[in-house]
């Protein structure tokens, strides 16, 4: 056993704990919903692993010993990053881990509002068999438009079986290198306007920034057909949900799937939660058995890493070294 220290704020698969015991780390989970026990140990820890915990500057300054900050995940938009790099704290996430699973959220959540999935299967359990058996409202795919806003990992593998679906695919991305949509056969959007106009379903797959929020606001949504789906299990507050709810309720937007919201968990009366054609999930998009146990080991190795004195991959913050 080393004296190297890990704290663990959030639950994370037992193959990233396993990691870190064989590597000789010692490991304390300390709930970061509990801030009286997550506090009482940051003075005495040399890493933190967190997935969507707010990590602020006040944490920061009593942790003196604390070296590094392991996400569990992609987003880091919870942690005070300028705070870490201050105190000389390295920030390092695991993208690309749970990939996979996002991307098959997204398409899970078109097929469920395209095909009102959640709807027909609570009608049939309310002993209405027949509500939707003849029902001419259910949107068929094949020969639709794709809009992919964000072409990432996971955007691009949403546009891959987004094409294995017949599907034409648009992406909305500046950085996207033109080899990549070639190969995949995906068109370039000239602007984001001119992909909200053309899609049939928009994807939003990109993180949350000063640039990013509320990137789909009143006049987006103006600009979407009235046919459209949005779905979005890229970062709440990419959207402004305020007026995603009012297009749906207006009939001006067709109906939207939601894996991730402004304020987690929502609360009971938000008004989408109240729209039969929208369909949401808690933020578990990358929550497969497998990818919890990329990313936990992912995490994992950044804490070992560290632990051996060894810079791990995936820095956000470089000049804190």
């Amino acid at each position: 056993m080393t004296d190297f220290t890990c704290v663990i704020a959030q639950p994370i698969h037992q193959d990233g704990i396993k990691l870190l015991h064989e590597a000789g780390i010692r490991v304390i989970h300390a709930p970061a919903s509990d801030p009286t026990s997550l506090g009482s140990v940051m003075s005495t820890t040399d890493a933190l692993i967190v997935r969507s915990a707010e990590v602020n500057r006040t944490m920061l300054t009593q942790a003196p010993r604390l070296k590094l900050i392991g996400v569990h995940g992609v987003g880091f938009n919870a942690i005070d990053i300028s705070a870490a790099t201050e105190h000389g704290v390295i920030v390092a996430n695991t993208p690309g881990s749970n990939a996979q699973a996002v991307a098959e959220q997204a398409i899970a959540l078109m097929f469920a509002v395209a095909r009102q999935i959640p709807l027909a299967d609570r009608t049939v359990r309310e002993g209405d068999f027949f509500a939707f058996k003849y029902s001419v409202s259910m949107i068929e795919l094949e020969g639709r438009t794709f809009g992919v806003v964000g072409f990432g990992n996971i955007g691009q593998r949403a546009a891959r079986m987004a094409k294995g679906l017949g599907m034409r695919v648009v992406t909305y991305s500046p950085n996207a290198p033109d080899n990549t949509l070639a190969e995949l056969k995906v068109e370039r959007a000239r602007s984001l306007e001119a992909l909200l106009s053309d899609a049939d379903i928009v994807s939003i797959h990109v993180g949350l920034n000063e640039r990013t929020h509320n990137l789909i606001g009143r006049q987006e949504l103006a600009r979407m057909k009235p046919s459209a789906l949005l779905i979005n299990t890229g970062r709440g507050g990419t959207v402004d949900e305020i007026a995603l709810a009012d297009a749906l309720t207006e009939k001006r937007l067709a109906g939207a799937g939601l894996d991730v919201f402004a304020v987690e968990p929502m609360p009971y009366d938000h008004p989408l939660l109240a729209l039969e054609n929208v369909v949401v999930s808690p933020h578990n998009g990358g929550s497969t058995a497998a990818s919890m146990s990329r990313t936990a080991r992912a995490v994992a190795r950044h804490v070992v890493d560290m632990s051996r004195g060894q810079m791990p991959t995936q820095v956000l913050n470089p000049l804190a070294q």
